[in-house]
């Protein structure tokens, strides 16, 4: 199901409103029509933003989240036929009838996830075709969050995107602050809990991840057989699925494996 863009009516699909009437029938009489928050906007990149994504290595994704907050972004609409059904090729959607839909796209492990664009010309770069439909990134985040989408991928055609993970994503469409679950003390406290039960287990470190947004790091008693290795990592991440704080908190999990010393 597509959410239309801001300020877009599908006239084209629905058929065209009547005189003094919007693109649902509704007269505009006696209605009361507020300015765009984005006029005058020229389309660059907040400097904020640039700024953060330049220095994301030396300050981490909670500081380009920051920046997001409260700036405007783009998101992509482009043109389809109508009838047009999802396409796995393009990631478009669309409702049936549709003129315009949001564009979508499919992450590496299968999910789904909304771009958007800090300018203009980052969004140009991706696909001229696209309109580019400026919007706050909180109601970004929640349209992304209405399309069923976990991520929001910023620029997607820069050399390095960024992607905002899902509990960030759903901290921007709340308006509130982010930090990730491997800077969180009470992240690390769950851990241990699915973890350290185990007397096989020295320690259980949570620590940012390589392959996923973080990484539980076990300290392990060395004469483990492979059995009893797998039997063990199948108790403690059933425990760390069961957990509430952890499946809030946590995008995606990755585990390592030491030798206790």
């Amino acid at each position: 199901m597509t959410t239309p863009a801001p300020g877009h009516a599908h006239g084209h699909a629905h058929g065209a409103p009547g005189a003094g009437a919007d693109s649902g029938g509704v007269p505009w009489a006696g209605r009361t029509l507020t300015p765009s928050p984005f006029a005058g906007d020229d389309g660059a990149a907040d400097e904020r933003v640039v700024a953060a994504l330049a220095d994301r290595d030396a300050t981490g994704p909670a500081a380009v989240v920051a920046a997001l907050a409260g700036t405007r972004v783009f998101v992509p609409v482009v043109a389809v036929a109508a009838g047009e059904e999802a396409s796995p090729l393009t990631g478009v959607t669309s409702d049936t009838g549709a003129d315009m839909a949001v564009v979508t796209l499919q992450a590496p492990d299968g999910r789904r996830a909304m771009p958007v664009f800090t300018s203009t010309a980052a969004l140009s770069a991706w696909d001229p075709a696209a309109r580019p439909v400026p919007s706050e990134v909180e109601r970004a985040a929640l349209s992304a969050a209405d399309e069923g989408c976990a991520l929001l991928v910023v620029d997607p055609a820069a050399e390095r995107p960024f992607v905002v993970p899902r509990p960030a994503l759903e901290a921007l469409a709340q308006q509130r602050a982010w930090r990730p679950s491997w800077e969180r003390d009470d992240v690390a406290a769950a851990v241990r809990a699915a973890a350290e039960v185990e007397p096989a287990v020295a320690s259980a470190v949570v620590e940012r991840g390589r392959r996923a947004e973080t990484a539980v790091v076990l300290a392990l008693a060395p004469g483990l057989d492979r059995p009893a290795l797998d039997a063990l990592l199948e108790r403690v991440q059933t425990r760390l699925a069961a957990s509430p704080l952890v499946a809030e908190a946590v995008d995606s999990l990755e585990v390592r494996l030491t030798t206790a010393s």
